[in-house]
C-alpha cells in the first residue's frame, strides 16, 4: 500500500495553519515588516536571526541554515516523525486525520476522478462564455463584469442544448460523472440531463483552488430558479466551502478584514472594484464551519447582508448563531445597507469609496444584535422588556469564552440599566454631587506592594480613629457599620469605637491596645501616607478628607461586590443575584 500523504491534504493543512502560528509556540517572535523574526530553536544566541514569513509559507534560520514549512519544524523542534507531525498539525487545522486504509486510497482515486470532471466541464464551458455566446456576455457586461474578471473567476455559460456528456463520458465512468452532481437522470427520455444548461456557472473552489461545485445564474426571463447550487456530494457540503476564499487568503490585507456577501454576483462585483477580501457564504446561513474555516485567515470579518428586511433577519440569525463562538482574537462585525440594496447594487449605485466607508462603520456583534433588538422595542411594555433582558442574558450565556462572557454580559446590563431614564438621571445628578478628588489623597496610593487598595483606605481610617478620635466620636455610627476586608482590621476597629463612645480613649488604654496589635498597629504607622497630609490641616479639612476616604473605601467595596456578582451571573443566571447587581450598580458614585 502506498503510504504516501495526498498532496491536496497536505496543502489543505499549510493553507489552514500560519508558519507564525505554529512556530509561534516555540520561539517568541517579533513582527519585521512583513516578516516575524526571533531567537534561534536550533543554535544558542543572543541577536534573533531566526526568520518567519507567512506570506511564503516557511521559516529560515540565518545562524544553523535551517528552512522548512510547518512540518519541518515540528520534525526538527520535537523530534517527530513525518506522519506524527501530520496528524499533530491536521489537528489544529480542524481537519479529519488521514488514514492509510483501502477505503481512504479508494476515496483519494475518487477525488482525482471527481475535480478532473469539473476541471474538464469548467474549461469547456468557459471557454464557451467566451468564443461563442453573445447574450451570456451582454448580460455580463451590464452586471459590470469585464473580460479580465471572467477569466480570474473562469466563469462558464452552459446553452440549452448543450451535450457535453457524452464528450465525458468517453474518459469517466457513468458513476463517476454521476457522483458529481452535474446531471441528472430523466427517467423517461433515458437521458442525462445538464443541471446547468441556461445558465451563466460560477466555479466554487475549495481552499487548494480546486473546482468542486457550481452556482449558476439564469439569464432570461423563464419562470425558474434564479440561481441554483450544485447538489452536495461526497466531496462538497455547502455548508463548510467559503465561496472565493482561496482569492480572497491572499489578498494583502493588513487590517485582516474580509467581506462575508451572500451571493456568487455580488463578491464578483466587489472583487471586480479592487476589493479583493470579499468572500460568499452561498446564499446560506453562516455555519460554524464557515466562520472557522474564514478566521484561519482573517481575525475581523464583517458580514453585508442584503439591506431588505429577510437581508437583516438573516444577518441576526448569523449574530446569534455566532456569538458563542467569538474570541478576542477571533471577532466579527456587522454593516446595513440601504434598503431594498444588495451589495452588488450599491457598489453600482455609490462606488467603491463610499462602501468602503460603510465598512469602517461597522459594528460589532453585540453592538449589531444590540441595535436590532432594541428597534424593536416597545419600551412601554412591562412584559416586553422582561422579555428582552431575558433575551440578552440567554445570549451572553451562550458565550464559550468566560472572560469576554463576563465583559458583554457587562456591556449589556449597563445598557439595559439605562432604558430606565429616572434610573440614569439618578445617576447623572449623583455624580454632580460627588466630593471633588483632593490632591493630597492621590500620593496615597505610595503604599507598600502587600497591600490592596482597600487595605490602604481601612489602614488610613484606622490611623485616624487611634490618632484622632475626637474627629470620630460625632460619627461613629458610620463606622459600626464598615466591614474591614480582614478579622483582625475588624477587631482593631471594634476596640477602638468601644474605648471613644464610652470616652476612655486615654493615654493608658490606647499603650494597651498597641501593644495587643503590635505588629498590625506598627503595619499601619509605616504604610498610612495621609499622617503627614493630616497633620497639616485644620479640623474641617481633616474632616474632608475623612469623608473622602470612606466614599472612596465604599467605591471599593461596591466594585468588589459587582465584579463577584458579574462571576456568579456567568456562571449560573439568577433573578435575585441579577436584581442585586442593577441595585448596586444603581448606588455607584451617590453620596
Amino acid at each position: 500500500m502506498n503510504m504516501k500523504y495526498p498532496k491536496n491534504y497536505l496543502e489543505e493543512i499549510k493553507l489552514r495553519l500560519k508558519v507564525s502560528q505554529i512556530v509561534g509556540k516555540t520561539v517568541k517572535l517579533k513582527r519585521r515588516g512583513k516578516e516575524f523574526i526571533g531567537l534561534s530553536p536550533f543554535t544558542t544566541e543572543k541577536t534573533p536571526s531566526f526568520t518567519v514569513s507567512d506570506e511564503k509559507g516557511f521559516y529560515h534560520c540565518f545562524s544553523s541554515g535551517e528552512h522548512g514549512n510547518i512540518f519541518d519544524f515540528l520534525m526538527k523542534t520535537q523530534s517527530l516523525k513525518f506522519g506524527e507531525a501530520v496528524r499533530q498539525l491536521a489537528s489544529q487545522a480542524g481537519m479529519q486525520p488521514y488514514r492509510f486504509s483501502n477505503f481512504d486510497a479508494e476515496k483519494e482515486k475518487r477525488y482525482q476522478s471527481y475535480k478532473n470532471i469539473f476541471k474538464d466541464y469548467s474549461e469547456h464551458y468557459h471557454k464557451i462564455l467566451l468564443e461563442n455566446n453573445s447574450l451570456p456576455k451582454e448580460y455580463l457586461k451590464k452586471r459590470g463584469i469585464n473580460k479580465d474578471t471572467i477569466i480570474e473567476f473562469q466563469i462558464g455559460y452552459v446553452p440549452y442544448n448543450s451535450d457535453f456528456y457524452t464528450e465525458l463520458s468517453k474518459k469517466y465512468s457513468e458513476k463517476e460523472i454521476s457522483d458529481t452532481g452535474l446531471f441528472y437522470k430523466n427517467e423517461k427520455y433515458k437521458k442525462n440531463i445538464n443541471r446547468f444548461y441556461s445558465r451563466i456557472i460560477f466555479p466554487i473552489r475549495n481552499i487548494t483552488g480546486d473546482v468542486i461545485a457550481f452556482g449558476g445564474r439564469i439569464i432570461d426571463d423563464k419562470k425558474i430558479a434564479k440561481y441554483i447550487n450544485s447538489p452536495e456530494t461526497e466531496f462538497y457540503k455547502k455548508g463548510k466551502h467559503v465561496f472565493n476564499l482561496d482569492k480572497a487568503r491572499s489578498a494583502n490585507n493588513k487590517a485582516h478584514e474580509v467581506v462575508i456577501v451572500e451571493g456568487y454576483m455580488d463578491v464578483i462585483s466587489i472583487y471586480s472594484t479592487g476589493i479583493k477580501n470579499v468572500v460568499s457564504n452561498s446564499g446560506i446561513a453562516l455555519t460554524e464551519s464557515q466562520i472557522n474555516l474564514i478566521w484561519k485567515f482573517f481575525s475581523n470579518p464583517i458580514i453585508c447582508l442584503d439591506g431588505d428586511v429577510s437581508g437583516q433577519k438573516a444577518a441576526l440569525r448569523i449574530a446569534e448563531s455566532l456569538l458563542p463562538h467569538v474570541k478576542e482574537n477571533n471577532q466579527i462585525g456587522f454593516v446595513t445597507l440601504s434598503k431594498g440594496l444588495d451589495p452588488d447594487d450599491y457598489i453600482k449605485e455609490k462606488g467603491k469609496d463610499s462602501f468602503q466607508e460603510l465598512l469602517s462603520k461597522k459594528l460589532s456583534i453585540e453592538e449589531f444584535i444590540w441595535k436590532i433588538y432594541l428597534n424593536n422595542l416597545d419600551r412601554s411594555d412591562p412584559f416586553a422588556t422582561s422579555k428582552f433582558e431575558k433575551k440578552f442574558r440567554n445570549l451572553c450565556n451562550s458565550i464559550k469564552d468566560q472572560t469576554l462572557k463576563k465583559y458583554i454580559l457587562e456591556y449589556y446590563l449597563e445598557k439595559i440599566r439605562n432604558l430606565t431614564p429616572l434610573q440614569k438621571n439618578n445617576i447623572r445628578n449623583n455624580k454632580s454631587k460627588s466630593y471633588r478628588i483632593l490632591n493630597e489623597t492621590k500620593r496615597i496610593s505610595v503604599a507598600k506592594e502587600h497591600l490592596s487598595k482597600e487595605e490602604i483606605k481601612e489602614y488610613s481610617i484606622l490611623y485616624i480613629m487611634f490618632n484622632y478620635p475626637g474627629i470620630i466620636s460625632p460619627r461613629i455610627e458610620i463606622f459600626r457599620d464598615i466591614q474591614f476586608s480582614s478579622e483582625s482590621l475588624n477587631q482593631l476597629k471594634s476596640e477602638l469605637i468601644k474605648l471613644i463612645f464610652e470616652e476612655k480613649f486615654n493615654d493608658a488604654n490606647k499603650l494597651e491596645i498597641k501593644k495587643k496589635y503590635l505588629n498590625l498597629v506598627n503595619d499601619i504607622n509605616q504604610n498610612v501616607v495621609i499622617k503627614n497630609i493630616f497633620l497639616k490641616k485644620d479640623k474641617e479639612k481633616q474632616i474632608e478628607l475623612l469623608n473622602e476616604i470612606l466614599k472612596e473605601l465604599n467605591d471599593i467595596k461596591f466594585s468588589k461586590k459587582i465584579e463577584n456578582l458579574e462571576n456568579k451571573l456567568i456562571e449560573k443566571f439568577d433573578e435575585k443575584s441579577y436584581s442585586d447587581l442593577i441595585k448596586l450598580k444603581s448606588q455607584i458614585n451617590k453620596e
